[in-house]
């Protein structure tokens, strides 16, 4: 096989091509190489190219897992690969190779992928869009003067050009479901603690998760069967799952109740766009045989985010603080950005009575969000208000810094509270915008219960099938 098919197949559609003997691990590994220098030029979504290490694991003997032989990245914010570098996106924290591989990363190998590279993220994964002084603007296969979401808008626009079936991703604020839905690719956040985290820092808030992005549901299910296990040690874990999460996403998932939302934190209508693709939604929703109605999550979105604020601004600079403390000194004028920089000073003017002030608000506002889905299966609102913006208007590099949290907050508005909450959430890549970007919708469920996601997801994967459709830049 010449292997011009590459990007025709996901993931786990590869691994049976490997199982029947029809394509190597190498020549899979091949094609992807071929298609990152084809691409990334223009994308900038690989950072690390690995590729005589993934020639060497590809003809090497791979676990006997569900993804043997296929190409796959690592983020380049958190997880470790052993011997690579790792930037976060900074010009301070970084290291010149980590010495062992994250339990996750460790996962990731005994299903078999080969590591193919790391993929673009902002600095420290803080903005909803990829962009940093370090490693530069990663951009939209579907329009290059588009951006391609954050934080793992590499993993994106990657997985979304073909170079890859799936990637790794992660999800502090949105930044699985963000990248997601501008790129047309399925996210799942995850239950809290249900894959390893990275990062024991990154963990201590509670609001990232690992897992990955892709173009079919069953990849993302798969994976999450490979990996979505407790740590040894580890004091906090998801609850069990039911069965295999690939099962699921063949399973009916019956008639939901499915509360829908165009509210935000802001008040301000949802643009009328997105407001009619949300009602797209919910017609669909409805010819499917589930009961929809309208009803918001009633929580005041002021105190919510001025609660998080706090924690974050706290959780934020003590992070920096670690790296200080590694590197003996302080970062210099020009090594952290102008967000980062921000947040570590006005982390430091916090006190321990206003960063706990805030830890607090927030289990108490969560207790009232996670009543409201006794209401209700599952909770649909846009992942954004807008489709993916240019590239030149939403810069976390801007110096006004004001400014930039006013476009954010304007293409940004829903995605947050699952990951205060804990809650699984997906992006489904449903629509088109009228200027041919993809859209997406967002689905959040009760704690710990992918498994009526996955079974819905897999529904509308079949009513609404996105996987033919191909951006501008594509294999």
């Amino acid at each position: 096989m010449a292997f011009t098919e590459y990007a025709e197949h996901d993931g786990l559609g590869l691994a049976a091509l490997v199982a029947k003997g029809e394509v190597s691990p190498a020549e899979l590994v091949e094609a992807a190489i071929e298609r990152v220098e084809r691409h990334n030029g223009v994308l900038n979504a690989v950072v690390h190219k690995a590729y005589d290490e993934a020639r060497t694991t590809a003809a090497g003997d791979l676990p006997d897992g569900p993804f043997k032989g296929v190409p796959f990245l690592i983020k380049d914010l958190g997880a470790q690969v052993k011997g690579w570098p790792r930037t976060s996106g900074s010009r301070f924290a970084q290291v010149a190779a980590d010495e062992t591989d994250s339990e996750l990363v460790a996962r990731y190998r005994a299903a078999g992928v080969v590591l193919l590279g790391k993929s673009n993220t902002p600095e420290f994964g803080i903005p909803g869009v990829t962009n940093s002084d370090q490693l530069g603007a990663c951009r939209n296969p579907w329009n290059p003067d588009h951006i391609s979401g954050g934080s793992s808008g590499g993993a994106a626009s990657a997985t979304a050009a073909g170079l890859v079936p799936l990637a790794h991703a992660s999800d502090g604020l949105g930044s699985i479901r963000i990248p997601a839905a501008c790129c047309g690719l399925f996210g799942m956040k995850i239950t809290r603690d249900r894959t390893p985290i990275c990062e024991v820092v990154d963990g201590a808030l509670g609001f990232s998760v690992h897992h990955v992005v892709s173009r079919t549901v069953r990849d993302s299910a798969a994976m999450l069967d490979a990996t979505g296990y407790p740590q040894a040690g580890d004091p906090f874990q998801a609850p069990a799952k039911d069965g295999p999460y690939l099962a699921e996403v063949q399973k009916s998932p019956g008639r939901l109740r499915i509360a829908w939302s165009a509210e935000t934190p802001s008040g301000r209508p949802v643009p009328d766009e997105m407001l009619a693709h949300l009602m797209r939604t919910v017609e669909l929703l409805e010819g499917l045989g589930h009961e929809v109605f309208e009803q918001g999550l009633g929580v005041d979105y002021r105190q919510l985010y001025r609660a998080q604020s706090l924690a974050s601004a706290s959780n934020f600079s003590a992070n920096v603080a670690r790296w200080v403390e590694k590197l003996g000194r302080e970062p210099g004028d020009d090594e952290l950005g102008p967000l980062a920089r921000r947040g570590y000073e006005a982390g430091k003017r916090l006190n321990g009575q206003q960063a706990f002030w805030g830890f607090q608000q927030l289990r108490l506002m969560n207790r009232q969000i996670l009543s409201a889905f006794e209401a209700f299966d599952v909770y649909l609102t846009p992942v954004m208000s807008t489709p993916a913006p240019r590239i030149d208007w939403l810069d976390p590099n801007m110096a006004d810094t004001r400014e930039f949290d006013k476009r954010q907050a304007a293409t940004y508005a829903t995605t947050p509270p699952a990951n205060f909450t804990g809650q699984p959430s997906m992006s489904v890549p449903l629509w088109e915008s009228d200027e041919g970007l993809p859209v997406g919708m967002m689905f959040t469920g009760r704690f710990a219960d992918e498994a009526t996601l996955y079974r819905l997801a897999g529904q509308l994967e079949k009513e609404q099938p996105w996987k033919d459709r191909r951006p501008a830049l594509w294999n």
